[in-house]
């Protein structure tokens, strides 16, 4: 078979202005970079404001195994899918971040014949947005230092300085750094530190403005400093919103491309959902409601972390009311929850399912005490056997959620049908959706009631300087804004080797940070690190222009 990238480079796109016309976009209101990817314009929002909303589902997935589980590969075959069976669909995903691109776990535009394209671009450029984003972020930390170094007005404390600047690329080096070394003329020294631009909270703030006037507020409201007498310090002090408001007005409108089968997709933002909510921005979600009857939109890692946060966060701030979540896993991933080494996946072993199903089982747990339905997609491998998949399909059903095998990375379009009808049927059924808990609980309880509800824990523990760090958050009057939790993709505890479903642990909550613009208190559990490092042989390596002037190695 071709790899991704070859079948991307064979792709048979639609000139934007003809996927935009398909929506009912004219050519006035994009803005084209180049022939097949641009900006849509805030006119389409303002347009069809009146305009009823189509169903929303959400692609969620199990907890991330070293087999890989595919959901965006889902995600984009199942919006292909749903043109097959003649339904009006659109598709809403994140943008990808370099880190992962150029380290471990590639691109983020899907895989086989179910991708999105132009691919190279989306992978690596793109139309600058997470450069925009960078840009406004450094520029809050450059306008800070300048205001210590000239004359510290402000009464700023160089020790207590809450925001750090960004990369959007795997770094490790710049972690922890010294700045302003040198002498009087190149500012105050003081210890800084680097994140990778999708943890920033520019990057969650900017995926959850509802307009331009939204954003400028909410870049003011953030949290950069505590003066000496331990006052808060507000970007909006330093004068700095303003500026980064006309640095992000072009990112902050949402992307237009398509998959290989045309589907139209918009791509906009990409917050990482183990250090961030991990949901795209909800103007393109909102923007792709009015476009289409059905929108397809996924949250980042599984559903303990990108679904939980779409739900509480997302669609709480938004408005939105999901009609369906579909749940996508693997036979290979339950066989190694059900403790089969990586290398012997290929086999058969249906007594490893069944002690690595309970992982998906919780998942389907979890998402039903949110009273939205439940469709799981088994995304197929070519080593599955038909005993394993009649066996996942016995359990899906005696979990009470619907059920679908999809070969959408081989097949395209025509691997999903079967999903996509499932996914149909499941929007009509009963919808109870609410939010798992409600902002006037104290944020004490809502973080338990994350870790016993969701990630299945017996309590939460606390740090000395993390409780402190949230009792000066509630004194700010941040004790109504949710959760957002870090924590470990790999496993529904903080521990990353705890597979399958863990039980008789209790969560630890290490450092409390808070994202006061975007909205959310976030807390870091287990070891989480907001700037990646690259691995002894990153995907870099294999990345490449060959004799032809084609890119090879991209995935």
């Amino acid at each position: 078979m071709l790899t991704d990238i070859e079948i991307a480079q064979q792709a048979k796109m639609k000139d934007i202005t003809e996927i935009a016309s398909s929506l009912g976009i004219s050519s006035s209101e994009i803005d084209p970079y180049g022939h097949y990817k641009a900006k849509i314009s805030d006119d389409v929002l303002n347009r069809l404001k009146n305009k009823k909303d189509g169903k929303l589902i959400l692609v969620t997935a199990v907890n991330p195994t070293p087999a890989g589980e595919g959901k965006t590969t889902v995600s984009i075959g199942l919006g292909q899918s749903m043109a097959k069976i003649g339904k009006n669909a659109i598709i809403a995903l994140r943008e990808p971040s370099l880190g992962p691109v150029f380290g471990i776990k590639g691109g983020a535009a899907g895989g086989g014949y179910s991708q999105v394209v132009p691919m190279e671009d989306i992978n690596l450029h793109f139309t600058g947005d997470m450069h925009a984003i960078t840009s406004a972020n450094n520029l809050m930390c450059a306008m800070l230092d300048n205001s210590i170094q000239q004359g510290n007005e402000l009464n700023i404390d160089p020790r207590r300085v809450q925001v750090k600047r960004c990369l959007d690329m795997n770094d490790r080096a710049l972690r922890n750094i010294i700045n302003s070394l040198g002498g009087k003329l190149n500012g105050i020294p003081r210890e800084d530190h680097f994140c990778i631009t999708v943890a920033s909270e520019v990057m969650a703030i900017l995926c959850l403005a509802n307009d331009i006037f939204d954003l400028k507020k909410r870049l003011g409201d953030i949290l950069v400093a505590y003066t000496y007498d331990g006052e808060p310090v507000y970007c909006r002090d330093i004068k700095a919103n303003g500026a980064m408001t006309v640095l992000l007005k072009e990112a902050i409108k949402p992307n237009l491309v398509q998959t290989l089968e045309n589907t139209p997709v918009i791509m906009h933002g990409g917050p990482f959902a183990n250090i961030a909510h991990g949901c795209n921005s909800v103007r393109a979600t909102k923007t792709a409601l009015k476009l289409a009857d059905y929108t397809i939109t996924e949250a980042g890692f599984g559903s303990d972390l990108g679904a939980e946060k779409f739900l509480d966060i997302k669609c709480r701030f938004a408005g939105l009311t999901p009609s369906c979540i579909v749940l996508v896993s693997t036979v290979r991933s339950m066989k190694y929850n059900g403790g089969v080494a990586k290398e012997d996946l290929k086999e058969e072993n249906v007594e490893a399912l069944k002690k690595g199903c309970v992982n998906l089982g919780a998942h389907i747990d979890n998402l039903k005490k949110f009273g939205v339905p439940v469709v799981v997609a088994i995304n197929h491998f070519y080593a599955d056997t038909q005993a394993e998949i009649d066996f996942v399909e016995e359990y899906c059903k005696s979990k009470g959620a619907d059920f679908a095998v999809t070969k959408c990375f081989a097949e395209g379009g025509a691997g999903g049908v079967e999903l996509a009808q499932k996914v149909v049927e499941a929007c009509e059924k009963e919808n109870n959706f609410h939010c798992l808990y409600d902002l006037d609980m104290p944020v004490y309880e809502k973080i338990e009631t994350i870790a016993k509800e969701i990630y299945g824990a017996d309590g939460v523990d606390y740090t000395k300087e993390a409780k402190a760090a949230i009792d000066g958050f509630v004194k700010l009057g941040a004790d109504k804004m949710p959760v957002c939790m870090a924590k470990t993709q790999y496993s529904l505890s903080d521990n990353p080797k705890l597979l399958g479903k863990p039980e008789g642990f209790r969560i630890t909550v290490s450092s409390a940070t808070l994202s006061n613009g975007a909205g959310f208190i976030v807390c870091q559990t287990g070891s989480i690190m907001t700037m990646p490092g690259l691995s002894k042989s990153p995907a870099a390596y294999r990345i490449d222009i060959d004799e032809n002037g084609n890119t090879v190695g991209l995935f």
